[in-house]
């Protein structure tokens, strides 16, 4: 087991989370992964050019970036603050509230990595950082730091997966950054580059467009697609060592190759005043809406309705980013497909539209839910406009499961097999080699096929690898088998990437059983390319 021990011989930790603001008053408390692997580099840049090369250096932090941390933290640690007014210009002030941990001296913390063991090369050049770093976060925060002994049983601080920290446990639930692992990273790099050049190219035509010149003929210059390229880590060094005001600039809202990690930190050693990071509270990201009306549309236009919605919602909360899918600063699409999900669905006899799941993974914070409370009708072009009654905000298992007649949800049920509800469009082509055959990857799936984009796509979100992915013709309709080319799978408005005209649809089982929604391909967003549990025979 690799550990260090971290003094604070000056009795002070300063440190601010980095979705903090300094005057909230709170304290990242343990010190994040991603602050302690910053300091690190910082260190070896200012302090041992010569003793730590660089090459031995991103090596070093390629292996501390592949485990989370736990941490064995010290028990006698006291929360204090001091006021101050802060000079500006023209003689203004403006108050400060300078927040701090009082750690005792012979208080010490220790930082492990259970499953680690550097060879000599990388434990000399760790030793050498930790003995020439000086601070921890704010200047003021001084460090001693060193490798040290220690044992598994000794860690009382470390993440939490699935399950979270019970109401009435010994623990917090505490938030703090960290590194996303290298094979995660590589993912994470591939569909953010994809995004990054289907939007520039998506903005280049709409330029050709307003200048009366042919769309589709515009082609990226490969400078451009270079400097996509270069704007997004490759490794958990070049993560690091972004400078902070041009990841604000250029509208992120945490670094590019972090992630946010839950630890669970007991009780105990959270001494009275202690203000610390905690996860913040959970935002609701499902909104459940039952629909009225003499005329119930069809699920094979679910795309037209969905679309609908999506605009009701962007008037009636002036344009909020979890409905526009764009930063509301900067105007950027956001990434990692965090915005609304409007998938109607079909939970009766007649096989027309009898709700609408709103699913955004980023939550809906105040004034979205004020707008999804607000809806209550969406005009159709019969004249006959739907009545839209919100059954209740929550989160997927508030919802989830497959018993449609108690009112639950498939969308956002368990189960380890889906199928296709909606089509899937695919936003890619096959490639073929120079003897017109397919290539193939390496578990011999047809690279750019249907089934190859659609697990593409499915790992992307953050699930599993199917263990099959087997066609399927059509679904059921109000007792019919209904074919995907009686689907609706073009929108009215706005742009994304598509291969040809029509869906398919899939049956797929994955390793173990995972929670909806499963919403993937052109028109996700839009209620195409959605499953719900089936049987896994």
């Amino acid at each position: 087991m690799l550990a260090i021990e971290l003094t604070f011989p000056g009795g002070r930790y300063h440190a601010t989370p980095w979705d903090a603001h300094v005057n909230e008053g709170v304290t990242e408390w343990p010190p994040s992964p991603w602050r302690l692997l910053r300091a690190l580099v910082a260190t070896r840049h200012l302090k041992a050019r010569e003793e730590v090369s660089q090459e031995t250096l991103e090596a070093l932090i390629e292996a501390l970036s592949a485990e989370l941390p736990s941490y064995s933290l010290p028990g006698k640690v006291e929360g204090s603050h001091t006021r101050h007014y802060m000079p500006l210009f023209a003689e203004k002030t403006t108050k400060v509230f300078d927040t701090f941990l009082h750690v005792p001296g012979g208080e010490r913390l220790v930082v492990g990595w259970p499953n680690i063991t550097l060879d000599d090369r990388l434990s000399t050049a760790l030793a050498c950082l930790l003995e020439r770093l000086g601070y921890l976060g704010r200047a003021e925060a001084w460090v001693e730091a060193k490798l040290c002994d220690a044992s598994p049983a000794e860690l009382d601080c470390g993440p939490v997966a699935a399950e979270r920290a019970a109401e009435g446990s010994e623990c917090d639930v505490v938030r703090v950054l960290a590194p996303v692992p290298s094979e995660e990273l590589v993912r994470w790099r591939s569909a953010a580059l994809d995004e990054r050049i289907t939007r520039a190219l998506d903005e280049e035509r709409r330029k050709a467009r307003d200048k009366g010149k042919p769309a589709d003929k515009v082609k990226l210059s490969p400078k451009k697609v270079v400097a996509l390229e270069s704007a997004l880590p490759r490794t958990a060094y070049d993560a690091l060592i972004a400078e902070t005001d041009v990841l604000r600039k250029d509208g992120w809202n945490r670094p590019p190759g972090s992630r946010w990690v839950e630890y669970a930190r007991p009780r105990s050693i959270a001494a009275r005043g202690v203000v610390v990071a905690r996860a913040k509270p959970q935002l609701p990201t499902v909104a459940r809406y039952a629909l009225a009306g003499q005329v119930l549309p069809r699920l094979a236009d679910a795309v037209f309705e969905a679309e609908k919605v999506r605009v009701a919602l962007l008037s009636q909360s002036d344009g909020a980013p979890v409905f526009s899918g764009r930063d509301g600063v900067t105007g950027q699409l956001l990434e990692g497909h965090r915005h609304v999900f409007i998938m109607p669905e079909a939970n009766a006899r007649h096989g027309r539209i009898t709700h609408v799941t709103v699913f955004a993974r980023m939550g809906f914070d105040e004034n979205a839910r004020a707008s999804l409370e607000r809806l209550r009708t969406v005009w159709q072009r019969s004249g006959h406009d739907l009545q839209y009654v919100l059954l209740g905000l929550g989160q997927p298992e508030d919802f989830g499961g497959t018993r449609t007649v108690s009112g639950q949800c498939p969308l956002l049920a368990t189960a380890q097999a889906w199928v296709s509800r909606t089509p899937f469009v695919p936003t890619r082509h096959p490639k073929r080699g120079g003897g017109g055959e397919p290539k193939r990857d390496e578990h011999g799936l047809a690279i750019g096929s249907p089934e190859h984009d659609f697990v593409r796509l499915v790992m992307e979100q953050g699930f599993p690898r199917p263990l099959r992915v087997e066609r399927v013709p059509e679904t059921d309709l109000g007792g019919k088998p209904t074919p995907w080319l009686a689907f609706r799978t073009d929108r009215k408005r706005g742009a994304g990437r598509r291969a040809g005209v029509h869906g398919v649809g899939f049956r797929v089982v994955f390793p173990h059983a995972v929670r909806g929604p499963i919403a993937v391909g052109y028109g996700a967003h839009f209620g195409l390319g959605y499953l719900v549990p089936c049987s896994p025979d």
